[in-house]
């Protein structure tokens, strides 16, 4: 028998953001998009060069489309601090790996979501690309590699 109560909505639950390691800050509703306000939940303050500790010296916004939801665009605006280390003064950003590739344009849940589009759901490239508001070169390119990824690299028992 399963439980019968409910928990508080959580949108970062909802939306998967918490298995990307970002956490909803905040949410924004437009006509043709939903923007979702995000952090990174894992502090990265140390230095990668000398491996002192850095201070936040400012911050700055990654966007990221994100798998839509009720057919609307879904865009994470990731908020990232940059830190400089008090030994070195190396900068460095937040790490993002968890969430998407580096400067990639589409999270790996867009990604996850736009080869089950294709694969699961027979929909067209230009279709994804309109679903997930960019380009169709940017969605036909994301969507190739990641299938390949997926489908070719992690066969059982290929020699890749």
């Amino acid at each position: 028998m399963r439980d019968a109560t409910l928990a508080c909505p959580d949108l970062t639950t909802f939306t998967c953001l918490d298995e990307l390691g970002l956490v909803v800050v905040g949410r924004r509703l437009e006509p043709h998009r939903a923007v979702l306000a995000c952090r990174v939940v894992a502090p990265d303050q140390w230095c990668r060069r000398c491996g002192r500790e850095g201070a936040v010296r400012d911050t700055v916004v990654r966007r990221l489309a994100h798998e839509p939801f009720g057919w609307r665009p879904t865009v994470l605006e990731v908020r990232l601090r940059r830190y400089r280390c008090t030994g070195c003064a190396h900068v460095w950003r937040q790490a993002t790996s968890a969430a998407a590739e580096p400067r990639s344009k589409l999270s790996r849940g867009a990604l996850a979501w736009a080869l089950r589009a294709l694969v699961v759901g027979h929909l067209s490239v230009a279709w994804v690309a309109e679903a997930l508001a960019v380009s169709w070169h940017t969605a036909n390119d994301a969507v190739l590699a990641e299938g390949h990824r997926v489908l070719i690299d992690d066969r059982p028992g290929s020699t890749a």
